[in-house]
């Protein structure tokens, strides 16, 4: 164990709201510290994000506390300990200190306490085990500031307890590691993970969306998604193959062009090659409506890009829309094995940006002024005069218009008479 004063300038802890918080409930025989992943960012230098605060009062001395100090409480996890206080509109998570008296799960039986050991020591890897107390010390009682420095993601304990008391931790730790690892995987938790996989199993599938795509928008996700292939931990999740090259290549595709980095179209790339793919991923994972309809979208026909000129690029992102346009060709560009500095696929990718498409000008009114009834046939020939106006480029010259006109109700004339 090791407490050493090194958050002391940390402005976020010592002014604003997360003092406040650490002031209140650390006063009159109590003590507050932030935990888990504030101290961690700090200590490699990244902003801290959610601000966790563990305390030893018991839930109902913090609403006391809270309401005496006029700050609002929410027992969104009572039962667990847990209270969030809202301060100017922020809210911090505040959670008694607790200790695992049967694990099992996401269901585990937790007792509260007052021993700071016995707290961080339930926690998952020794980087998300440290607390900073309102003085800037640093409390390491799991060998956590090593660790982070060193950043190697590794277990608390037993790697196999600590997987077999939540499978969702085999995720957590090849997430962190992307987010915050460097190089291999640490070996003992590597393959403890691979013997617990088929506690995987037993995971919702929500659990499992929200994790994985959280790894996949981290730094180093090409490279832990590999590890976890290798490891035969992938399958199992998606229920096919899986396809880490491409997802490498997207996420290089995406660094190229500077773009912010996209879970839905990282993991279109790493599980879809055609749309059944799609709906089995999004089955598996219980992807919302819009999260399937890209990835199904991305896997329509994504190959047919590979020949296409600009002229048909320009057809098919006036039937798709900028969005889903741009998605299917990064898709399409990931797949093609080529070069991510491919200046055809670039021109492809960046074809909205230099172009936007017309509306299609023309109306119900033309048609029936030249003596269509509403009706079916009405719907049909607005088809087939869109479909001709693409065919001819998008002309909007009213001679080319009234061309493109003429013929679409010939034609539906011709049809109903036959």
């Amino acid at each position: 164990m090791s407490a050493e004063p090194l958050l002391a300038d940390a402005p976020w802890l010592t002014a604003g709201g997360t003092a406040r918080v650490l002031e209140l409930l650390g006063s009159d025989g109590e003590e507050a510290r932030v935990v888990g992943g504030a101290v961690r960012n700090a200590l490699l230098g990244l902003a801290p994000g959610d601000i966790d605060i563990a305390t030893t009062a018991l839930p109902d001395e913090v609403i006391r506390r809270a309401k005496a100090a006029g700050i609002k409480s929410v027992p969104t996890g009572i039962d667990h300990g847990t209270i969030t206080l809202v301060i100017d509109g922020h809210p911090y998570e505040v959670t008694t200190l607790r200790q695992d008296t049967e694990t099992f799960g996401r269901k585990a039986k937790v007792a509260f306490g007052r021993d700071w050991v016995k707290d961080a020591e339930r926690r998952d890897f020794t980087m998300n085990g440290l607390s900073v107390d309102a003085r800037g010390v640093v409390h390491d009682h799991v060998g956590g500031v090593n660790d982070a420095k060193a950043r190697r993601v590794r277990f608390i304990g037993d790697p196999d307890q600590r997987i077999a008391e939540d499978y969702l931790r085999i995720l957590r730790f090849f997430r962190i590691h992307a987010a915050f690892g460097a190089g291999e995987p640490d070996r003992d938790g590597y393959l403890a993970c691979i013997r617990g996989r088929a506690g995987l199993a037993n995971l919702s599938a929500e659990r499992v969306r929200m994790e994985m795509l959280k790894l996949l928008l981290a730094g180093g996700a090409a490279a832990s998604v590999l590890a976890m292939a290798e490891g035969g931990l992938l399958q199992p999740l998606v229920g096919g193959v899986v396809y880490t090259g491409p997802l490498a290549t997207m996420i290089a595709i995406e660094r190229e062009l500077g773009l912010a980095a996209s879970g839905t179209r990282r993991l279109a790339a790493l599980t879809v090659a055609v749309t059944e793919d799609a709906k089995r991923v999004a089955t598996r994972l219980r992807l919302s409506n819009a999260e399937t309809k890209a990835l199904d979208s991305m896997g329509h026909r994504w190959w047919r890009l590979a020949t296409k000129d600009e002229a048909n690029a320009r057809r098919l992102l006036y039937r798709l829309g900028a969005e889903r346009y741009h998605d299917r060709v990064l898709l399409g560009w990931a797949r093609a094995a080529e070069d991510v500095r491919s200046p055809r696929w670039r021109a492809l990718a960046e074809l909205p940006q230099r172009w936007t498409a017309p509306k299609f000008p023309l109306k119900a009114a033309d048609f029936i002024a030249r003596g269509l009834a509403e009706g079916p046939a009405l719907g049909h020939v607005l088809t087939l005069a869109e479909d001709a106006w693409l065919a001819a480029e998008f002309p909007l010259e009213e001679a080319a218009l009234a061309a493109i006109a003429d013929q679409a109700a010939a034609r539906v004339g011709r049809d109903e008479r036959n």
